[in-house]
């Protein structure tokens, strides 16, 4: 696989990338770690780095290249310092020049960029905003564009984008705010027709934040009203028996059709944790085993890849995607969300599925980085 991008930057320099992490949503310190893994790992020799965190406040700021401090360590969530000398970004044009501003006013120019790698999870990052931001800043970027985006970080516009693809998605509701405060109890009527358990989420989140299971019409409403502390718009899903089944889905180069990994599947082993919930995946993660590829029939993998195809392009996805999906005893696939920018420290999901379908954890970055390289500015 060629993995050789074209730097913007002055002949036989090295491609200059920010990586934009932190940011204002719930999962602030996944980012982080996310950042974290993606700085000891991407090659020095090939990328000058330049690391800019958003503080939880919408603050962008210089931080050190330290990974170290980036780090879930014992329990700890990591953060974006609200120290850092502020960022100034260019706002298109030709000037694509990045410069930080001190406490005393005085600016300081660091260059040109050639792309931006946003490792930003959940609201004001994974949703549309900053690449609609870069986009009019004339700036290239890792993943997907702002359709692409906005539309599957909302739940509920994601299933009626796969409905319309001929996917079988699961029987949910939706309660908007609006619905909420109009007619309560119509809400609960209509989560509770459907069939217990249930998995009240909020509609715009990621990593499982807010997400609550419930095996009764009495925790609806404690549930609902936990889920919009994260998001005033919240989803009621009918829970699925089945096994949790993941692909990673990589953009084809050109006019080539994106690439599928195999599959991996995550097995919840005990510790208290009902389902995959935020604890299990990030601090807690000896109760949890992900098994790449998954013991799953050869049937049930090409269908698998095949729905991971026909949700990325049905998007219109760019970069990189991951589609989960649940696998039913009787073999049947019901896809159940996609994630734009999925988790991507070495042990996520996704770039365990790559690295068993033969492309390493920095191949991967590479691959990402010449992507954005290649991809032109203004439509496509």
């Amino acid at each position: 696989m060629n993995t050789q991008p074209t730097s913007h930057s002055p002949e036989g320099s090295r491609v200059r990338v920010a990586l934009v992490f932190g940011g204002r949503s719930d999962e602030h310190a996944i980012s982080c770690a996310t950042a974290a893994s993606v700085l000891r790992a991407i090659d020095r020799e090939r990328y000058d780095v330049v690391p800019i965190g958003i503080t939880r406040e919408g603050r962008w700021v210089l931080v050190d290249d330290d990974p170290h401090a980036l780090e879930i360590r014992d329990g700890r969530l990591p953060a974006v310092p609200n120290t850092g000398r502020r960022v100034v970004v260019p706002l298109g044009g030709l000037d694509h020049d990045l410069r930080v501003v001190g406490d005393d006013g005085t600016r300081e120019d660091l260059g040109p960029v050639d792309v931006v790698f946003p490792l930003l999870h959940g609201p004001f990052g994974e949703d549309g905003t900053i690449q609609g931001f870069l986009e009019l800043a004339d700036i290239r970027y890792v993943g997907c564009g702002v359709l692409a985006s906005a539309a599957m970080m909302d739940k509920h516009i994601m299933k009626l984008i796969f409905a319309s693809a001929g996917l079988a998605v699961g029987p949910y509701t939706v309660i908007t705010d609006v619905d909420w405060h109009r007619d309560r109890a119509a809400c609960l009527d209509a989560a509770t027709s459907l069939q217990f358990p249930v998995f009240v989420k909020p509609a715009r989140a990621g990593s499982s934040v807010g997400v609550v299971k419930v095996d009764g019409p009495d925790e609806l409403e404690p549930a609902i009203e936990k889920a919009r502390t994260h998001d005033p718009k919240v989803l009621v899903e009918q829970g699925i028996v089945g096994r949790e089944v993941e692909c990673g889905v990589l953009q084809g180069r050109g006019a080539e059709p994106p690439r599928i990994s195999d599959c991996g599947e995550v097995t919840v082993l005990g510790g208290g944790h009902e389902f995959y919930d935020f604890e299990a995946k990030y601090l807690d993660e000896d109760s949890v085993r992900i098994q790449v590829p998954a013991e799953v029939s050869e049937r049930v993998r090409q269908e698998m890849r095949h729905i991971a195809a026909t949700a990325f392009e049905a998007a219109g996805c760019e970069g990189l995607a991951r589609v989960d999906c649940f696998v039913t005893e009787d073999e049947r696939v019901v896809i159940n969300e996609i994630n734009t920018m999925p988790g991507f420290t070495p042990f996520s999901m996704y770039p365990q599925v790559w690295a068993a379908s033969g492309l390493t954890y920095p191949e991967l970055i590479d691959e990402l980085i010449a992507l954005a390289l290649e991809r032109p500015l203004g439509l496509r």
